[in-house]
Order: C-alpha cells, then sequence, then structure tokens
C-alpha cells in the first residue's frame, strides 16, 4: 500500500472509510435493537439510550481514541503491540501482561464480529420472508470470505471505500427522514437523560452492556492506523460519526413514535430495518450484508497483523506466513485463517441468532480498551505530558471503562464466557511461549568470540581436518557481537570439527520500529570470520535467506569478501562456494531438577513449538542447505548420584 494514502486527500479519506471504520460502522444494525429486546418501548428510556449513544461515541471514541490515542503511533503504525514496543524502554516488567492481556481479549472478541454483523445484515431477509434459512446463508457468507483470504485483498478492497461511503450515506439519509416524526428525541444530547436511564431503569446499570456496542470498534480503529494515517482517520470519522448519530438518532424517533408497544407486538423484527421504505428494503439488505463483509475483513486482516506482531515479540510460536499481494502489511497466515473460520462457524450454530450473540458480544474487547488505557498512562508519562492532564485523562476512561465492565459481566453466563474462555486459550499460549524461552534463554553460557579467533583461523587452513562448507552460516542469539554461544563454538570445534573457508555468524535483532531493514558487518578475521547483525522492525518478516544473500551479494560488489570456491579446479573458474547454515537445537535435557510451574511452562512450549514451524522455515531458509544440530540444555544441576565401586 502506497505512503500517498496517509497523506489527508480524497483518495485516502475513501480508502480509509472502507479499511478503519467498518466495525464502528456496523454498530446501528443491532445496538438500538439489543437495548430495546423485548421490553415495551418508552420515550424516556429511547431518548436516555440515545443519549448514552451520543455521549459514548464522543468520550470513548472520540476523544479517548482519535484524539489522544492516535497520537501514540509507532512510526506511523498503532495497535496495543505497537503501543506496548513504545513503551517497553520504560523498563516496568509488568507492562508485558497488559499487552498481551489486551492483544488476546482483542483476537478472541474478533471471532464474533463477523457472526454478529452478518448475522444481523442477513436476518433483514426475514422481513420479506418470515421463513427464509438464515443460518446456512450466515455460514456461506462467512466461508467464502475466509476462503478468499488466501488470495489477498487487493482486488475487492477497492470496492470497500465506495461500500462504505455508500453505507454511511445510506445511515444518515435514513435517520435524517425519520427525524421529523419526533424532533424531541434531541433532547438526547444533554448528558442528564444518560445518567437517568442508568439510574432510573429497572435494569439501570446492566443497559450499559448493551449501549457499550455501539463502541466495540474502537480498539480496530486503532489497530488500523498504520494502513491509513491519523490525518485521513480523524477528517473521515467526521463524516462516520455524523452518519453513524443520524442513523441511531432516527431509529429513536422512529421507536418514540411506537411508545408503549414491544417490536414484537408491532412485527418488527430490527428498528434498523424498520426505518426503510418497503421498496428500499432488498437494497437496504444488500448493503448491510457488504458492509457486514467489510467489517469482518477488517477483523480477518488485523487479527493477521497482531499475530505476525505476536511472533516477532516472541509472544506466539512461529506459524506459517504468505504475503498474496505486493500491498505493504498485507500477509496471510493460513492456521490463524482457518482456526478463526471454525470459531466463526461455531458462534452461528451455537448462538443460531443475532440477538443471542449481542449477549456475549463486548465483555472481552472492554477489557482491551482498558489494557489499552493502562498502557497509554505510560506513554502520555514518556512523552511527558502535563501531569494534571494525565490524572484527568486516565482517571476519567478508567472509571468510564470500569463502569462498561461492570455492565457486561451480566453477560457472563450468557455467552460471554465463550469469548473469555478463547482469551484466556490465547493468553495462556502468549504467556507459556514468552515465558519458556525467557527460562530457556537464561541458562545459555555465552563466551567471547575473541577467545576462537587464532583457534578458527587455524581450523578454517587445516587441510588434514575435511572441509565441511566453504561457507558456513550459524544463527546466533547473542546479543552482544563480541559474544557467541558456547554450543556453536562446540559444533565447530568439537561435535565433528567443521572446516570452512569462511565462518559466518548471523543474529537477527527486532528492534520497537515496525519496519526497519538495517543491517551491520563486523569482520573479525579478513575472508575468514564475519558476523552480520540485521535490526528487523516487529513488521518485518525475517526472511534471513534472501536477507544474507542481499548483504553477500553487496559485500562482494564492494571487494570486502571473496566467496569464489577454494577448491583449485573451481576457484581457477570462478565458482561460487557452497553455503551451509547450522541450526542450534536446544532442548531439555531430563537430567534437570526444575520447579514444578517451570517444568510445566517448558512442557506446553514443547507442545506448541511441535505445532509451529520448524526454525529453518520460520527463518525463511532453504531446507536443503541446513543442518540442524540438537543440543541438551542443562539448566540445574542434578542431584548427587552416590555410586559405590564393589570389587
Amino acid at each position: 500500500m502506497g505512503k500517498h494514502i496517509h497523506k489527508l486527500s480524497a483518495a485516502g479519506l475513501l480508502v480509509t472509510l472502507g479499511i478503519i471504520f467498518g466495525d464502528i460502522g456496523t454498530s446501528p444494525l443491532y445496538v438500538l435493537k439489543a437495548i430495546v429486546g423485548s421490553e415495551a418501548i418508552d420515550s424516556t428510556d429511547i431518548i436516555g439510550a440515545v443519549s448514552a449513544i451520543f455521549w459514548t461515541l464522543t468520550l470513548q471514541t472520540t476523544v479517548k481514541y482519535v484524539i489522544i490515542t492516535l497520537r501514540a503511533d509507532n512510526n506511523g503504525e498503532g495497535g496495543i503491540f505497537s503501543l506496548y514496543t513504545l513503551i517497553r524502554k520504560t523498563k516496568v516488567k509488568w507492562l508485558l501482561f497488559p499487552a498481551i492481556i489486551g492483544g488476546s481479549t482483542l483476537l478472541a472478541d474478533g471471532i464474533i464480529t463477523p457472526p454478529v454483523t452478518v448475522s444481523s445484515a442477513i436476518e433483514g431477509l426475514r422481513v420479506m420472508n418470515p421463513n427464509i434459512p438464515t443460518i446456512p446463508i450466515v455460514i456461506a457468507i462467512i466461508t467464502v470470505l475466509f476462503g478468499l483470504q488466501q488470495f489477498g485483498t487487493k482486488l475487492i478492497g477497492k470496492f470497500f471505500g465506495p461500500v462504505m461511503f455508500l453505507w454511511f450515506s445510506m445511515l444518515g439519509i435514513l435517520g435524517f427522514m425519520q427525524l421529523k416524526t419526533n424532533l424531541g428525541v434531541f433532547a438526547a444530547l444533554n448528558p442528564y437523560h444518560a445518567y437517568e436511564l442508568l439510574m432510573n431503569h429497572k435494569e439501570g446499570f446492566l443497559i450499559l452492556g448493551a449501549v457499550f456496542l455501539c463502541t466495540t470498534g474502537a480498539e480496530a480503529l486503532y489497530s488500523d492506523l498504520g494502513h491509513c494515517g491519523k490525518s485521513n482517520i480523524r477528517v473521515s470519522w467526521i463524516f462516520v460519526k455524523s452518519m453513524l448519530l443520524l442513523n441511531y438518532f432516527g431509529q429513536g424517533a422512529w421507536l418514540i413514535s411506537h411508545e408503549g408497544q414491544t417490536l414484537k407486538s408491532i412485527n418488527v423484527i430490527n428498528p434498523f430495518y424498520a426505518i426503510m421504505p418497503d421498496w428500499f428494503l432488498p437494497f437496504g439488505i444488500g448493503l448491510a450484508t457488504l458492509a457486514a463483509v467489510v467489517a469482518s475483513q477488517a477483523m480477518i486482516s488485523g487479527s493477521f497483523t497482531l499475530i505476525n506482531e505476536a511472533i516477532r515479540l516472541n509472544f506466539w510460536p512461529k506459524v506459517k506466513i504468505k504475503y498474496p499481494t505486493e500491498l505493504r502489511g498485507q500477509l496471510y497466515i493460513p492456521s490463524l485463517n482457518w482456526m478463526l473460520w471454525g470459531g466463526c462457524v461455531l458462534v452461528v450454530l451455537y448462538f443460531r441468532e443475532s440477538s443471542e450473540m449481542e449477549a456475549a458480544y463486548g465483555l472481552a474487547i472492554v477489557m482491551t480498551m482498558l489494557m489499552t488505557t493502562s498502557l497509554l498512562n505510560f506513554y502520555l508519562i514518556l512523552k511527558r505530558y502535563n501531569k494534571f492532564f494525565i490524572v484527568i485523562f486516565i482517571t476519567t476512561f478508567t472509571i468510564i471503562e470500569v463502569a462498561f465492565l461492570i455492565a457486561n459481566l451480566h453477560k457472563f453466563w450468557d455467552g460471554g464466557y465463550i469469548t473469555l474462555l478463547i482469551a484466556m486459550l490465547l493468553m495462556m499460549t502468549m504467556f507459556t511461549w514468552y515465558f519458556a524461552r525467557k527460562i530457556r534463554n537464561r541458562y545459555l553460557v555465552f563466551v567471547k568470540l575473541s577467545d576462537y579467533l587464532p583457534v578458527l583461523e587455524d581450523l578454517s587452513h587445516d587441510e588434514s581436518v575435511p572441509k565441511y562448507a566453504t561457507n558456513l552460516v550459524y544463527l546466533t542469539s547473542a546479543d552482544h557481537r563480541t559474544e557467541i554461544e558456547s554450543k556453536i563454538m562446540y559444533s565447530i570445534l568439537n561435535k565433528q570439527p567443521k572446516r570452512a573457508d569462511i565462518y559466518w555468524f548471523v543474529h537477527v535483532h527486532v528492534v520497537d520500529e515496525p519496519y526497519t531493514m538495517e543491517y551491520r558487518v563486523n569482520e573479525f578475521i579478513h575472508d575468514d570470520v564475519i558476523r552480520i547483525d540485521f535490526r528487523l522492525g516487529f513488521r518485518v518478516a525475517p526472511r534471513i535467506s534472501l536477507m544474507f544473500k542481499k548483504v553477500v551479494e553487496d559485500m562482494v560488489k564492494n571487494k570486502e569478501v571473496d566467496i569464489t570456491s577454494r577448491y583449485d579446479s573451481l576457484n581457477k573458474n570462478n565458482i561460487i562456494g557452497d553455503f551451509r547454515f547450522i541450526l542450534i537445537e536446544k532442548f531439555i535435557s531430563y537430567d534437570n531438577d526444575l520447579p514444578f510451574y517451570e517444568k510445566w511452562i517448558l512442557d506446553s512450549y514443547n507442545i506448541l513449538k511441535k505445532m509451529g514451524l520448524s526454525e529453518e522455515k520460520a527463518f525463511g531458509l532453504d531446507s536443503s542447505s541446513v543442518t540442524i544440530e540438537s543440543f541438551p540444555l542443562l539448566i540445574t544441576a542434578p542431584k548427587e548420584i552416590n555410586l559405590t565401586r564393589v570389587d
């Protein structure tokens, strides 16, 4: 995706409509329906509900996310993991927890987004035919959508902007047409009516759980910052919010005109479709379905980006990632794609109706918002914002989001436990992967490379040792360029001594900027021992084979290294020498005496590792040129064994 769409322009605004606002833009399909439910329509309650929606969109979406949170961009990228990379330099260790909890709950709640939006749209067909089976249609649409992911969204993505422009225009026009039935609905602009609803409604505080549905897409709005840029998001939000509010106020006016009745008594499935003229229903349902598909696509793309970042930050096992198009940042993760599809289908089959799905929707995402608020606190401190402003901002939104959380907790037994259960599984995966690597890395032994340079030089020229490879490449996890793992030196010198013309040590360091692609070369012995350090952003795929080849080509071009084979017959004909990659795979020795919780973490890590990609595939290496060597990782010395010799 070109950088030009990050600049404020008509094209950028149109693309932004298609990418950013799908989730929050389809909320009028179900919010007021969820608030009214099966109760008799009461004008005071409706004005209070519309007031609560207006102020939620104003405070939570506009002030917190559009105005403040979008400032926390990491070189143009957004999302909770990007925010975490911005502030982890503060060295506050527990920041890891809100980052992982927020990422897990965002991904878990995303599993219910396609079912609830597509079902709400398709159920509009019942207005024309009450007996139409909607479940097979919903599953078919979701299946086609996930099936198309492997081909990328370059083609269909071009239609997202125009579709959402038509959608938002339709929302505004339909809402505006209903305002003439009752202009009194504008009393909802007074926040007192929202307060009165919460205090006097028989369900009181719990109704906030339904109101919260109007802002569930706000977190996704921040996550997709990198696709369009903050200027386009902020300007297009003026149009989007205006159209959303017109529709909410229009639905409110229509509901007030039917005071005392229930939706069922007047044979209305959804007030959203009730405000449409009969002749327009087929077009409205069709456009609602397209908008639901756009909202679902945004969730799927966001999930791919989230997991890709998690892999690079060592929160998630390495899995296969494909790049179906040339668009920057667009990727496809097969395992995640079909996991999400399975989750969405199960949600549709379990709940069957969008009204039942609404009961489970929102509980997890409010936890994501709370986690974002806690991380924002450190970002604002890091950027030296006024302390008084920080206290007011964090306190205000913590109170608002805790209120939403408490209100959503009543959804737990109505289906909210499903999204929380999924979130818990995702959290356990992320925490297990992260802490297992911490435990393993804690016990890696590093040695000074300088101590071994003489022996490496001697070995390289010792023709009594059979040559293992012309160029021998080791991937090292040593952050300091002067160090190397002791296991690597053991591999070269002790475990079948490996003579090579040139020893290469390659290190990959993931940096906090998203798209950094840099490298540094350190030549310890000319044409003999060379180290390359790659500095890659957390959104850059570590295709080490291609990157290493490019570095070597540049070095050859600059006459820094000679990779011509040193066998006389091949050297005479300028034949390039072979390259052999060695990967050191460390496994936990059975001799270790570990605490129970560490043993459980490491056992779980081994199971997850078997489900993920092998190291050579994860680094984009050709398996035909890779050798895997396994070494036991002795973490704790075993208890002394008392043996007695007898004659």
